[in-house]
């Protein structure tokens, strides 16, 4: 691994996390060391690779019950769910994967799109015999599923989106963070003219640069497609702006709206508990739209 390869790596992951409270910082290396050495993304017990649209997908799955999907986000893999899939693994079947060209499912297409890993998820969930799952994506992940439950909306019965964007502009990032992967883009751009990659994990890397400063670009009447009930969260400091967060709701028609205050990027790790439990009572409590008088309640 080369030394620019190291410096790109770590600029990809303060793009994404903001911790400013000492406590935070604990939990930050907490999570960091639980990644690090969980069986999660490598429990030969549980994994299996899936044969999906020209490349080998690796996927676990945990539990009993219903469905549920767990859909990770740039540069991550399925470990980055680790504090998810004790708990959901107890009422659901979990199935998480790593996405194309993510952890071990290796792609050697140039290309890399979110449209492209939507329909992976699709296809893996077919060739499990799932006609349809509940879905929980985090920031990336958050726009596979979007993408899934507009491409294909049989396949999704409710979902979680935590973090998400539609476009990758100054409308929904936050510009700090924004200019640092622009920054990074920049110089990958300059390393890799007219060349090859100098390694594998350096090619693998500029693909998620190039991800995260070209896509995604979701229309927002697009959204207008998702008919199944979706609940859309983002921390009030989060690198996708609250504002966006909004967006998104409002153009989703049965969507409920969650903002955590005192929150950035990764809230379902730094507000572990109230999130788990929250998208468990979204996905197995009734969908209820509150129009009219309701809203005097």
């Amino acid at each position: 691994m080369t030394k620019t390869t190291w410096v790109c790596i770590i600029l990809i992951c303060f793009c994404f996390v903001s911790f400013g409270q000492k406590s935070l910082d604990g939990i930050k290396k907490e999570y960091d060391s639980l990644t690090k050495n969980t069986k999660y993304g490598n429990n030969p017990d549980a994994g299996k690779y899936y044969d999906i649209r020209g490349f080998k997908m690796y996927c676990e799955t945990y539990g009993e019950g219903e469905p549920l999907l767990l859909i990770h986000g740039n540069g991550a893999s399925i470990s980055a769910f680790v504090k998810q899939i004790p708990f959901f693994s107890k009422k659901y079947k979990v199935i998480v994967a790593d996405s194309r060209n993510h952890g071990k499912s290796t792609d050697k297409l140039d290309s890399l799109s979110y449209e492209m890993m939507a329909d992976d998820y699709a296809a893996l969930l077919s060739q499990m015999k799932i006609d349809s799952a509940y879905v929980l994506g985090w920031s990336d992940g958050g726009v596979n599923g979007l993408l899934l439950a507009i491409r294909h909306p049989e396949k999704v019965k409710k979902m979680v989106i935590t973090g998400t964007n539609l476009q990758p502009d100054s409308s929904a990032v936050s510009p700090d963070v924004l200019k640092r992967v622009t920054r990074t883009y920049n110089m990958f751009e300059k390393m890799f003219s007219g060349k090859e990659a100098k390694t594998p994990l350096d090619s693998i890397v500029y693909k998620y640069i190039k991800l995260l400063v070209e896509q995604p670009n979701i229309a927002e009447e697009e959204l207008h497609k998702i008919r199944i009930p979706t609940l859309v969260v983002g921390g009030d400091h989060d690198v996708i702006k609250p504002d966006h967060t909004l967006k998104i709701f409002k153009n989703i028609p049965n969507a409920y709206l969650w903002i955590l205050p005192n929150s950035g990027h990764y809230t379902l790790v730094t507000r572990t508990d109230e999130f788990n439990n929250i998208a468990n009572d979204f996905f197995t409590t009734k969908y209820r739209k509150i129009e009219d008088r309701d809203r005097d309640f």
